[in-house]
């Protein structure tokens, strides 16, 4: 999901702080929420670091193409916030992003305000969405294969709209322009095929490990149903 360099450039990119300055905002929010609600400060550190750790990884070591007008990435939102709840993944994604691009993709640096914000609005509407879609009686590790579905689907699905969004507003309505947006688009929801599986993977391995031996590391809704 990276945006390209030359996608939005000249004094457009200008708009890409203003999104970030509400991405940051969301993940403030959520970040609280993880204070607040599951763990205190010391587990949103905590999970931070791993969720930096694997974003990272994701990012750079999982294999990634360059299809149309961005990259397509298996970024495994919807993992990182069953896992690790909306306030780590959501900075987790932030930092994940910005190691990249200082030590290994400099040229990334200038349209991080695009990706970052592509990153973590639909990760902020997903939690919305697991909200609804979730009840408040199922432990995040006992959740279907639809529910998991619809997550992935949310999150992706956002992400391609917001990738969508940037290369239209740098680049306009033109047909070569549309047409790469669409095979991005295309391509990008391969991965809702895929990672609902890697969820559900994910949750299955949680089911032996004790409530204990995770820690302030996990979620605490992935043992429990919502207060």
């Amino acid at each position: 999901m990276h945006i390209e360099p030359g996608v939005v450039d000249g004094a457009k990119i200008v708009l890409s702080y203003a999104t970030a300055a509400a991405a940051a905002g969301l993940t403030l929010k959520m970040s609280m929420d993880t204070i607040r609600k599951d763990g205190g400060a010391a587990a949103l550190a905590l999970r931070s670091v791993f969720t930096t750790l694997l974003v990272f990884t994701f990012f750079e070591v999982f294999p990634h193409h360059a299809v149309g007008v961005s990259e397509v990435h298996l970024i495994l939102g919807s993992t990182l916030y069953l896992l690790f709840g909306a306030g780590p993944a959501a900075i987790g994604l932030a930092l994940g992003l910005l190691v990249q691009g200082l030590f290994f993709a400099p040229f990334d640096l200038p349209q991080y305000g695009m990706n970052v914000t592509t990153l973590v609005v639909p990760l902020y509407a997903m939690s919305l969405i697991a909200k609804r879609i979730i009840p408040t009686g199922t432990a995040y590790k006992d959740v279907s294969y639809k529910q998991a579905l619809a997550l992935s689907t949310s999150y992706q699905g956002g992400i391609v709209m917001w990738v969508g969004f940037w290369a239209l507003y740098g680049h306009g309505f033109g047909a070569e322009n549309l047409a790469q947006i669409a095979s991005f688009g295309g391509a990008y929801m391969l991965v809702v095929i895929l990672e609902p599986l890697v969820d559900l993977g994910v949750l299955a391995i949680a089911k032996t490990i004790s409530r204990t031996n995770g820690g302030l590391l996990l979620n605490n809704r992935l043992y429990s149903h919502a207060a």
